[in-house]
């Protein structure tokens, strides 16, 4: 059985999530959260948090083992950018995007 979580507007880019979401794609949920911990990308703390969330999810609803949960699907999609206009030179303005990203992490037995 697949349990799935999702976290959405995360503050931080989806492609520096992913380098972090790439790393612990396929690992056991134990696993993947020690790898978290010592990752010094401050995006490593908001998957974690989704991991966690997933394999609680999967324990207090579905009565799963999480010691034998495995991540098996981990991804991390573009969500909306705020636009805002940086003053130029000469009158002109050019766009600051802030971007930010879904992550969604499906974790099975």
């Amino acid at each position: 059985m697949e349990v799935k979580a999702i976290v959405k507007d995360t503050g931080y880019s989806a492609l520096k999530v992913r380098l972090c979401v790439d790393l612990v794609r396929g690992k056991k949920v134990s696993e993947a959260i020690t790898l978290l911990r010592f990752m010094t990308s401050p995006t490593a703390k908001v998957v974690s948090k989704v991991i966690k969330s997933a394999a609680a999810n999967a324990e207090n609803n579905f009565q799963m083992n999480p010691a034998d949960l495995k991540i098996s699907q981990i991804y991390a999609d573009e969500a909306r950018m705020l636009k805002r206009m940086r003053p130029q030179a000469r009158g002109r303005v050019s766009p600051i995007l802030k971007r930010s990203s879904h992550i969604t992490v499906v974790v099975a037995d």
